[in-house]
């Protein structure tokens, strides 16, 4: 069966990343490894059966810029000291859900994922990688919600891009409470 494992899913955005910090507290209280899992797709999905001829260098140069990416994601959310556990990086192919789910696929893992805030459009367009996750995975799934100053990082991004000035009105009172005072 293999040690204890807290599989993560991983990606460039603030509500992985705190997924990721939660997963590997999970993994230290339970002395478990930690698999951080990013997923990644060819243009056009999984097309294996119908690949043409001369597609397997770009299909090597995608899977070296997601492993890339895995490890940049990883080396910014734990830097040179890492989680505190074993760490494994791990590529899964295919949509991020069914990635997740097949690679955490005994009884004993624990899957966590981010549930970021999802507007309606995203909804309507992209499918929810954590209720995937909490419909198929045979193992608990954790789902983390988004730290209280992702909005607030939005919200600041969204104003910077348009030229606004910035106000700390615009902040979140859960967020206020979470900065400590200037001294």
């Amino acid at each position: 069966m293999g040690p204890a494992r807290v599989v993560v899913g991983a990606s460039d955005s603030l509500s992985s990343r705190t997924a990721l910090y939660r997963a590997a507290e999970e993994a230290r209280r339970r002395g478990a490894e930690l698999w951080a899992v990013l997923a990644w797709e060819a243009p056009g999905g999984d097309l294996s059966a119908h690949r043409p001829a001369g597609v397997e260098p770009l299909l090597d140069e995608l899977r070296r810029t997601a492993r890339r990416t895995l490890l940049t994601v990883l080396h910014e959310t734990f830097g040179t000291a890492g989680p505190g556990v074993p760490l494994r990086a791990v590529l899964g192919r295919g949509p991020a859900g069914r990635a997740l789910v097949q690679i955490a696929d005994r009884a004993g893992d624990l899957l966590v994922v981010g549930a970021g805030r999802r507007g309606r459009l995203h909804r309507l367009v992209s499918p929810s990688v954590s209720r995937y996750c909490l419909a198929h995975a045979a193992c608990p799934v954790l789902a983390v919600p988004p730290s209280p100053l992702e909005a607030d990082w939005k919200a600041a991004h969204r104003r910077n891009a348009l030229r606004l000035p910035l106000d700390t009105r615009h902040f979140t009172e859960e967020t206020r409470a979470t900065v400590p005072p200037e001294r």
